[in-house]
């Protein structure tokens, strides 16, 4: 067997465990492409015509929004085992992306045809229902981000925030500037510095140079 295949394989067995049918995995370890993205690369961006269909392998991917105006928003992170549903529903409908997904981590994804996905919909009830919960998972965190926005104070939301970043980057401690934390969530840095320090006389963080520790997870 190709050891392109073999690799293939062997990451949709250990990542999408779900994916249980073995001619559908042939089918994707026989045209999946494999690509590596540095921390801080865009993948895709507002306007760029999809591609690829994106199976997430290992790393951290930000998703964004952006409005008229230019200012963007955090949506939410995909991690190892996600699938981007966006990428699903431009690639069905023939639209250009209204997302941004930047490398938030150095990032590996599984790249599939689209015109091979779309097909696979009609031939395989398995991917078809992997699809749908890809659809259903992301739908949930829109929903979440939604209700930050909607119900909770600011200095909750900034901190359920770096709670979630240090969840997907396996780590406590969050190398951010204040500014960037900013632009995530739409606020102004003078905002978010404020809150921030607020935060740390409450002990849950602790404030350093370009670095934020959360003191309990």
């Amino acid at each position: 067997m190709n050891t392109d295949i073999e690799r293939n394989t062997e990451l949709l067995r250990t990542y999408f465990p779900k994916l249980n049918d073995l001619k559908l995995i042939e089918e994707i370890a026989a045209c999946a492409q494999l690509f590596s993205f540095p921390e801080g690369q865009v993948i895709m961006n507002y306007g760029d015509h999809i591609r690829m269909v994106p199976l997430v392998i290992s790393g951290s991917i930000k998703v964004m929004r952006q409005d008229t105006d230019g200012n963007e928003l955090f949506l939410y992170y995909l991690q190892g085992g996600d699938a981007c549903a966006t990428s699903f529903t431009c690639c069905m409908t023939a639209k250009q992306s209204y997302m941004k997904t930047i490398a938030e981590k150095d990032s590996v994804i599984l790249g599939l045809p689209i015109k091979k996905t779309d097909e696979w919909m009609s031939e395989y009830r398995v991917w078809k229902n992997f699809v749908m919960q890809a659809y259903d998972a992301r739908v949930l965190e829109l929903v979440r981000t939604i209700d930050n926005i909607a119900f909770m104070k600011t200095d909750e939301r900034l901190y359920k925030y770096l709670q979630k970043t240090a969840q997907t980057s396996q780590t406590n401690v969050i190398e951010h500037t204040h500014q960037h934390i900013a632009n995530d969530l739409h606020a102004s840095r003078e905002a978010v510095s404020r809150l921030l320090k607020k935060l740390e006389k409450k002990n849950l963080i602790k404030l350093g140079r370009n670095r934020i520790e959360i003191l309990d997870r």
